[in-house]
């Protein structure tokens, strides 16, 4: 390769990693350009970790042999499994542990075919191959997040020349820092939305970060929590706490999210979610829906956990429509972003008169009048209650027993 065709390539990597240009397109481009440049790169890989409550990290991967393969992968926890074993046979895990930042196997060569993946390299028709480890600094990682590993084979009958190798060595860190960069960009997302909820974490990164700002907005509120929670936390080993609670939202959240509502707050075995549109009677139809879909998980849920002779539960739900204050409350230093009002404290007191009429789901005479009329004929009333911090007593529903 030319002087000036690394120097081009090189500000090329750099400017698309200003601009934000996701990880495969950024990789398929790069090999492109250096195919035309007279780079003879026959397949790539990069990898780099991340911070993600079930992946440990994800691999991005180039050929130029017409095989159809996934661009990009999700790898789970390397410490466990087969996955364990594999990793530790990799050129990668050897760098690591020796500390080394460049492994070079010359396939064609004489190298010896020490690693699982050069010996697949060579059968391939290989040639050449040479792997890099970028580290970071210690306050640059972010969970496993520590490094960028990367890996490069050739065809070509010579292997990598010295330019090759001086081209690669150039552009990989600007590579690395391209990717490093994109993938920070989607570990904001992945702990916004997972911390904060979907709706909720995209205001934010969207620059919605100011105390006290605030949009008032109609929604259909959703608050649950667990039957007998307490009685089985009293009772129960205290290490099915845990695994319980996590059992129990996954079928809470899953449902909500699947009926298009959002998951705004886990208040211990409490969640407080909302289902918004522009239609007050599709609001309140998605939250019935999530209840529907909820009432089937937790019956598999339970058949499961009962078959495990675990303890097993069910969920208490509050459904309310009204208009609350959706937005950033708290300090300068810690911030929440909820919804606040007379209508969330509502919702929270129709959940908790499930206990009083032995029913497992209630909703106020507001949501039953929202609801489409096919919907609000499943509903039958159960009195007026009057509802603890609530001025008048209120007209309560549930679903007619005989249509359930």
């Amino acid at each position: 390769m030319q002087r000036r065709e690394v120097g081009r390539i090189a500000d090329w990597l750099v400017r698309r990693g200003l601009e934000g240009v996701a990880e495969t397109d950024l990789l398929r481009e790069f090999c492109d350009k250096c195919i035309a440049a007279g780079l003879p790169l026959a397949r790539a890989l990069v990898v780099i970790d991340t911070l993600h409550p079930v992946h440990e990290g994800t691999v991005f991967r180039w050929r130029n042999d017409n095989i159809e393969e996934e661009a990009a992968i999700q790898y789970g926890r390397t410490t466990e499994g087969s996955a364990a074993g594999s990793w530790q046979r990799s050129p990668f895990y050897q760098m690591l542990q020796t500390g080394g930042e460049e492994l070079r196997r010359r396939i064609a060569f004489g190298d010896p075919i020490d690693f699982p993946s050069v010996q697949e390299m060579r059968d391939a028709g290989h040639t050449d191959y040479v792997a890099f480890v970028h580290r970071f600094a210690g306050d640059g990682t972010i969970g496993e997040m520590d490094c960028v590993y990367s890996g490069w084979s050739t065809r070509h009958p010579s292997g990598f020349d010295d330019t090759d190798l001086s081209a690669l060595r150039r552009f990989v860190p600007a590579l690395g820092l391209a990717i490093k960069s994109a993938a920070l960009a989607r570990i904001a997302d992945t702990l916004v939305e997972v911390y904060l909820g979907r709706d909720a974490g995209r205001r934010v990164l969207e620059g919605r970060i100011q105390r006290g700002v605030a949009d008032r907005i109609d929604a259909a509120l959703w608050f649950s929590d667990l039957r007998s929670y307490t009685t089985i936390t009293d009772s129960a080993p205290p290490g099915e706490i845990i695994p319980l609670l996590n059992d129990y939202a996954e079928a809470v959240i899953t449902a909500i999210y699947e009926a298009g509502g959002d998951v705004l707050k886990l208040i211990g075995d409490g969640t407080l979610a909302l289902f918004r549109a522009d239609d007050p009677a599709e609001a309140s139809r998605r939250a019935l829906m999530a209840e529907e879909i909820l009432r089937t998980r937790l019956h598999e849920l339970n058949e499961r956990r009962r078959a495990e002779e675990r303890p097993t539960t069910s969920v208490y739900i509050g459904l309310h429509v009204g208009e609350v204050f959706y937005g950033n409350i708290g300090s300068n230093e810690r911030l929440d972003f909820t919804v606040v009002g007379p209508a969330v404290n509502e919702t929270s007191r129709i959940a908790s008169m499930c206990r009083s009429v032995d029913r497992p789901m209630l909703v106020s005479a507001d949501f039953a009048d929202a609801l489409p009329p096919e919907e609000r004929a499943r509903l039958v009333s159960v009195g007026r209650f009057a509802l603890r911090g609530v001025g008048r007593a209120k007209e309560l529903f549930t679903l007619d027993p005989e249509l359930m």
